[in-house]
Order: structure tokens, then C-alpha cells, then sequence
């Protein structure tokens, strides 16, 4: 791995920190900051595909609805950061939910990035949760 590399998986490790981190304060704007206005999202619950910035901030107004206002967990647990030149790949795991009764669930995430000028924007998102037996 070059020092380029490390460096990318870096800079994408910061936005994938920044996202969670504003999901968990429920600021929307930062939810959105680091998105391409043609991202595309893969959802658990439906509808199962989100394209477009207007379509993923309604996701999330969905999402915050739901989403406990204090005692919250929304953190990743488990992340893998593949680079190659402008493009990045993360895959791995995610809590998310509430602290109460029903408490937080494993979330698969897998995000793709690309880099635009020196900022890297998520261009995909893939949310997916373990079948039941």
C-alpha cells in the first residue's frame, strides 16, 4: 500500500466519521455534505432505492422520525477501505437504533466514493440487514 493510499483511505475514514457523527445529531445538512447530487442508495426498509440528493435527504427525514432523539446509537462497528486512484470502496458493519427495549440491530453498510478535485463524495450507498432464519 503507497502512502497515496493510506492517505485516501484517510481522508474517506474523516467523511465516513463526519456522516455518522451527523447522523447522530440529527443535522441533515452535514448528512448530506459529503454526497454527489446523483448518489444512489439501497435501503432496508422501502422504498429499497433512493436516486438523487432530494430523494436521499427524504430517506433520512423518514429515518429521523424513527430515530430516538436522545440515547441514540448510529456508529460503525467494522469498516474496510479499498482505494484505487478517485475511487473508493468501504464495506462493513454498522449499529444503529435505540437504547431502549428494542436496542440498537447490526446493519450492513457499503458505501462507494469518488474523489472530486481533493473532496471525496459517497456516489453510492448499500444498507442491508442479516435475514432471519
Amino acid at each position: 500500500m503507497t502512502t497515496r493510499a493510506n492517505a485516501a483511505e484517510t481522508q474517506v475514514r474523516k467523511v465516513l466519521d463526519a456522516w455518522t457523527k451527523a447522523v447522530r445529531d440529527r443535522d441533515i445538512e452535514r448528512v448530506l455534505a459529503h454526497h454527489s447530487t446523483d448518489m444512489v442508495l439501497f435501503d432496508v426498509p422501502p422504498p429499497d432505492e433512493w436516486r438523487g440528493l432530494a430523494a436521499y435527504r427524504k430517506s433520512w427525514e423518514l429515518f429521523f422520525r424513527q430515530f430516538p432523539k436522545t440515547g441514540g446509537v448510529f456508529e460503525i462497528t467494522a469498516m474496510e477501505i479499498v482505494t484505487s486512484g478517485d475511487l473508493a470502496c468501504g464495506y462493513g458493519l454498522l449499529r444503529c437504533g435505540g437504547s431502549g427495549k428494542d436496542g440498537a440491530f447490526a446493519v450492513r453498510l457499503t458505501v462507494c466514493l469518488q474523489r472530486v478535485q481533493a473532496d471525496w463524495m459517497i456516489v453510492h450507498e448499500h444498507h442491508s440487514v442479516p435475514a432471519a432464519d
